[in-house]
């Protein structure tokens, strides 16, 4: 048995390390996408158009009377901080700014936000450590934003609003999700299937044709927005952190900027400026600082892993 549940933290382990390279390898992906040829409207409709099939049987089974079986109203407020709108700000602020921008800003701002949102949701203990890495991750923004301003491409600023949002939008979502008590993979195939809505939206006004770009890169793209970053991440994520435990858990986001801003060096040629590599430093070590908690005893976490959850999320009560 102990032999069965090292494996276990091992193959949970290296999940979320996958998952981090994933999220983190989406912003140099999708840039490189869009400056090849293909549009943030086209990403849109490969991630949710893929998504949304595939998990069309999971939100059919909740019922669609009721969205899923978490009501309309919290649906429709789940697909707007973590579907169409997030993704399109997401992928238009790819459009003007390094991909090292999305991969820092968006997840720093998720970060602080979750923090602020566990303290006045949940009564969060607010502790030293916790407001020096977020005070951290404030001040790299705001060297990303003077950066921004006076970078001789002033689109770059623009882009960093638009990551700025994404962070607002997407800050809440785990925050609902867990006052809500609704289950990972529902959640997403709410998410996904609402946001199909915009496929004929796309089909109407920003459809080019199957020629934009070589079948297989439509094919691969498809693959990545889809089922890689909507639904195997979130998988990975959501398994991992059953086992793992919440204080090893948080150690991983960090990983996201580190990745996503050492990728688009060689893949993109994109060199941070001084006050840029200033900026990102602050917000990874600010992201460090307020993830790193002290991790439970071996067998408590190990013991933790081994109660599933209820189907709506409502935890085991321990044996």
């Amino acid at each position: 048995m102990l032999a069965r549940d090292r494996l276990r933290w091992r193959l949970a382990f290296g999940g979320m390390v996958v998952a981090m390279v994933i999220f983190g390898a989406n912003f140099v992906v999708s840039r490189q996408a869009i400056l090849n040829g293909l549009s943030p409207h086209d990403l849109l409709a490969l991630r949710f158009g893929t998504a949304g099939l595939i998990l069309l049987p999971t939100f059919l089974s909740g019922g669609l009377s009721t969205c899923g079986g978490v009501g309309w109203g919290r649906g429709a407020t789940l697909a707007i901080m973590s579907g169409l709108p997030m993704s399109y700000l997401l992928l238009t602020g790819l459009t003007y700014a390094p991909a090292a921008h999305g991969a820092t800003i968006g997840p720093g701002l998720v970060t602080v936000i979750g923090i602020v949102g566990g303290v006045i949701l949940f009564a969060t203990v607010l502790t030293r450590q916790l407001v020096l890495g977020i005070g951290a991750v404030l001040f790299g923004l705001a060297c990303l934003a003077i950066a921004g301003s006076t970078h001789t491409n002033p689109t770059i600023l623009l882009g960093d609003l638009c990551f700025l949002g994404v962070g607002l939008i997407w800050g809440c979502y785990p925050l609902l999700i867990q006052l809500w008590r609704v289950d990972a993979l529902k959640a997403t195939a709410i998410v996904s299937v609402l946001s199909m809505a915009y496929l004929p939206f796309y089909a109407l006004f920003y459809f080019r044709g199957f020629d934009v770009a070589p079948w297989w890169v439509i094919v691969l793209h498809a693959i990545n927005q889809g089922l890689l970053n909507v639904i195997l991440g979130l998988w990975i994520w959501s398994w991992a952190a059953r086992v793992l435990g919440p204080a090893v858990v948080g150690r991983f986001p960090p990983m996201i900027p580190v990745i996503g801003t050492l990728l688009g060096i060689p893949v993109l040629g994109e060199i941070p400026s001084g006050l840029q590599i200033v900026g990102i430093g602050l917000i990874i070590g600010g992201l460090l600082i307020a993830s790193w908690r002290r991790s439970a005893p071996a067998a408590l976490e190990l013991h933790q892993a081994e109660i599933p959850d209820y189907a709506d999320g409502e935890p085991q009560p321990q044996r």
